[in-house]
């Protein structure tokens, strides 16, 4: 018997800032997996050998007309997309769909409640903010709970977050981003001379990354060690205004934004730093993270984190232990961690090394694939069981799935 197979829908295959969808369909193992995509990007970053572009539908006013207008079908039927989508499914033998990204899910829901397979949806951040751009997102979002067999959470924050939303405890699970140990290596690091500490922070510049806080933290932190440097890789629309805060607070010639940077120039940065700034913060759309993968990559060559409690960041970084942890825009608080840190000089080197063997314990990538392939075996029994149920059939197969969130 051959593995079975799961589509991997993907509405944009890939960007920058989707490095961690990457690692999972590349690294499955017991399943094989086509990605689903209707717009390919970024492909020198991420190739992939086998990825079906979805074509758009042919056009027929008069159907769509009929369909949208009289039936009141939802836009994946009117638009012809359920068909197309479910031939494709058909034609790759595909056993069940992982749909990456809550919103893309409350999309295809239709397609999901028509669909005779099961479809797994994962939620990692942005999804489970509100979504003023998508009518009734809210109660759409109810709805697909329970349309699928199991939701997937990258972090224990987003699945409470999700249970506040309404998904049912039961069908909840944790999937946590996996790291390639290998190729982020531990780098042991001495203190400067002449107190020339270096920092750095790698994220989209948006606002939940809160960079503003570590740009105001910074500016406090360099005034007793003037030849610290702070280094800010990556890009974002808050670029420009980022640049101005560092200009009026006197402090541009010693912060450095490097914009996006290539895995190989990023782990050079991380070997090159000696700890690394992630001041997350919640946006007035509830927007959060789940545990940021720069922060896991940087954990895993040794650098502590100075970071906020915020959304799954305590989930990696221990406070105390593998880094330390603030309030949410509290830049006095960050810099005052910063300074504590460094007049402690092997406490930074400690840290590091704890904040690297967290990693190795928590987040190596084969054992986060392992568990994403049980939860798939799990979604088709369940589907399975379901399907016996509606046909007046007694299920035979036992609980084999233990494992649920657990509400406190």
């Amino acid at each position: 018997m051959g593995k079975r197979v799961v589509a991997s829908y993907c509405t944009t295959f890939l960007k920058p800032e989707m490095l961690h969808i990457y690692r999972q369909v590349r690294s499955l193992h017991e399943y094989e997996t086509f990605v689903m995509t209707k717009a390919l990007q970024n492909g020198e970053l991420f190739p992939f050998r086998d990825i079906e572009i979805i074509p758009k539908p042919p056009s027929n006013p008069l159907r769509h007309c009929w369909l949208k207008w009289v039936k009141q079908k939802p836009p994946i039927v009117y638009r012809g997309e359920y068909k197309m989508l479910s031939n494709l499914l058909e034609r790759r033998g595909a056993d069940l769909m992982h749909i990456y990204f809550g919103h893309t899910g409350v999309h295809l829901l239709p397609f999901i409640e028509r669909w005779h397979k099961p479809c797994v949806v994962s939620f990692h951040g942005a999804d489970v903010a509100q979504k003023n751009d998508i009518r009734d997102y809210g109660p759409k979002l109810r709805n697909l709970f329970d349309a699928v067999p199991l939701v997937l959470a990258r972090s224990r924050s987003l699945a409470e977050r999700l249970l506040t939303l309404g998904c049912p405890p039961e069908r909840l699970r944790i999937n946590r981003t996996g790291v390639p140990l290998h190729e982020f290596p531990f780098v042991r690091r001495d203190a400067p001379s002449e107190g020339r500490w270096r920092f750095m922070q790698a994220c989209r510049l948006i606002p939940k990354k809160g960079v503003a806080t570590s740009l105001c933290a910074f500016a406090i932190f360099q005034k007793e060690f003037p030849n610290a440097r702070l280094v800010i890789a990556g890009k974002g629309p808050l670029q420009s205004h980022l640049e101005e805060l560092a200009e009026e607070l006197g402090i541009s010639a010693k912060v450095h934004f490097r914009g996006f940077l290539s895995q190989a120039e990023l782990l050079d940065l991380y070997a090159k730093s000696h700890f690394f700034l992630h001041p997350s913060e919640t946006p007035p759309d509830q927007n959060q993270e789940g545990i940021p993968n720069s922060i896991l990559e940087a954990m895993s060559t040794g650098l502590a984190v100075l970071a906020t409690k915020h959304g799954g960041i305590p989930e990696a970084v221990e406070h105390g232990r593998s880094g330390l942890l603030v309030e949410e825009r509290d830049f006095e608080a960050l810099a005052t961690a910063m300074k504590n840190i460094v007049h402690s000089p092997l406490a930074f080197r400690e840290m590091g090394a704890l904040a690297s063997e967290s990693v190795a314990a928590n987040f190596e990538q084969r054992e986060q694939i392992r568990q994403l392939e049980a939860h798939y075996d799990e979604a088709v029994a369940l589907a399975a069981a379901e399907e016996r149920v509606s046909q007046q059939e007694v299920p035979l197969v036992e609980e084999r799935f233990p494992e649920r969130v657990q509400v406190k």
